[in-house]
């Protein structure tokens, strides 16, 4: 298993990033205005366990937005908003930073779905637009020692710590 910090807004897939022998997948996906954590394996049990919403993995986006977030639309976020033809699942929310003066705001979502752009129409759900979108954990797996770009192998104990997560 591979933990991958992907490069952001560059038109190589993941796949051309990592030359290694054996053929491997992403687990789930990030787009291409999209920087972050994603894991790469060559085991199908363990992508659909990471991925499918029963077994509710975490994943932690760094999100900017435009304007200034309220507390009404904190909650809105957590509590589930309308997406398409569905409700979004309960998001965890904290704020991370309101720049008042450049009228933008930082703040974490984590969600467990992950369903296609799905935090961006969260953010769009409650009028704000995403300036900037991060995936900076997968779980308790983060890319903050991992530069854009790079990639290391996960450790036996972090694969068996996601698998037995929830």
């Amino acid at each position: 298993m591979l933990l991958l910090q992907r490069i952001n807004f560059g038109r190589n897939t993941v796949l051309d990033l990592v030359k290694i022998k054996e053929k491997v997948l992403p687990v789930g996906r990030l787009d291409m205005y999209t920087s972050g954590a994603l894991i790469l394996t060559n085991d199908g049990e363990f992508i659909y366990k990471v991925t499918h919403p029963k077994y509710e993995i975490e994943k932690t986006y760094n999100v900017t937005i435009n304007g200034n977030i309220t507390a009404e639309e904190i909650s809105k976020l957590e509590q589930g908003v309308k997406i398409d033809d569905y409700i979004s699942g309960k998001a965890k929310v904290r704020i991370l930073k309101i720049d008042k003066e450049k009228n933008i705001s930082r703040i974490e979502i984590t969600i467990h779905e992950g369903k296609n752009r799905e935090v961006r129409k969260m953010c769009k759900a409650i009028g704000k637009k995403v300036l900037a979108l991060h995936r900076s954990k997968i779980e308790k797996l983060d890319v903050k020692n991992i530069k854009l770009g790079e990639w290391r192998y996960l450790s036996d104990k972090e694969v068996e710590l996601l698998l037995k997560s929830k």
